[in-house]
């Protein structure tokens, strides 16, 4: 039997290459590291191909634009320096209100929109005027152009003269900011709540929790998870829209690259308050991807979302 085993482990050793000759650790097979070295291979020429793809493509255009005719007029009125520089300070000044915005709007829309749509899922006789209100509620400002709301409210709730109402842009533009988007993220958080299998909240009341319990801790949970990214897009869309609040007036960045483009009939401002909303918007678009691959990856596998 020892003779057996001393002939099985060295057959095993010769045909596999995995152990070596002492038995004690790993040793690849050659075969194994040809495959690693061609895909190692293939990989660098693959990102090889890509660079030189995207450096051809670059200059193809870089030329197109510079050889244009009105090139020259075009660089002076939106890509002159000395307007970028000092815009630039004044549209990070600004920007810093579009970012506060972004943070307390964000929570109030996910707070929002979380209630419009349990509200919408409610079952039962005695929520239907609460369905059809939260119904309502998420039909109207879905399709009202967010435009169109920020002025009504940033520009027709001050011609009320209502007592101890805020006439301050900042505040009614973040309120019609979260009345529009709570509509959106309310038909995010619905979908999800109505994706999780009637045999969770099934299984939730045969251990004895009741429909509010089963709905906060089995049934959200879920929901929420599942629809990270859907939720992530409608922040970084938030985000860009915080500059609309400058229509009332609020000196967010998009206000104050205005004011200097009112000021020297340049448009170089723009530009530079274009490219620091793009420099704010790229990591959470990042994180987004990241978070939906992580998600694809784990449904893949047969894991829990």
């Amino acid at each position: 039997m020892t003779l057996a085993k001393e002939e099985s482990g060295q057959e095993g050793a010769d045909g596999n290459g995995d152990m070596t000759a002492g038995g004690g650790g790993y040793t690849p097979s050659q075969r194994r590291i040809e495959r690693e070295a061609y895909k190692r291979a293939r990989s660098r020429r693959a990102t090889a191909i890509a660079a030189l793809s995207t450096l051809a493509t670059g200059a193809v255009l870089y030329l197109v634009v510079v050889n244009a005719p009105g090139w020259q007029r075009t660089k002076e009125t939106f890509f002159n320096g000395q307007y970028a520089r000092e815009a630039l300070p004044k549209v990070l000044e600004g920007l810093w209100l579009n970012v506060r915005l972004l943070l307390i709007c964000g929570v109030a829309v996910l707070i929002l929109g979380m209630l419009i749509a349990i509200a919408r899922t409610l079952r039962g006789p005695v929520f239907f005027p609460l369905r059809v209100l939260a119904a309502a509620y998420t039909d109207f400002f879905r399709g009202l152009p967010l435009i169109i709301n920020l002025m009504i409210v940033v520009l027709g709730v001050p011609a009320l003269r209502l007592q101890g109402v805020t006439v301050d842009p900042v505040l009614l533009g973040g309120t019609a900011l979260t009345l529009t988007y709570s509509a959106y993220v309310a038909e995010v958080f619905r979908a999800g709540i109505e994706s999780v299998h009637p045999s969770q909240r099934a299984a939730a009341r045969s251990l004895g929790l009741n429909n509010r319990q089963a709905l906060r801790y089995v049934v959200l949970p879920q929901a929420v998870r599942r629809q990270v990214p859907p939720l992530l897009n409608d922040l970084v869309s938030l985000q860009k829209d915080t500059g609309l609040v400058s229509i009332g007036g609020a000196i967010d960045a998009v206000r104050a690259a205005d004011i200097i483009v009112g000021r020297s009939l340049n448009y170089t401002p723009y530009i530079v308050a274009g490219l620091v909303f793009v420099a704010l918007t790229i990591p959470m678009t990042r994180f987004t991807d990241w978070v939906t691959a992580r998600m694809d990856r784990r449904r893949a596998q047969g894991g829990t979302l």
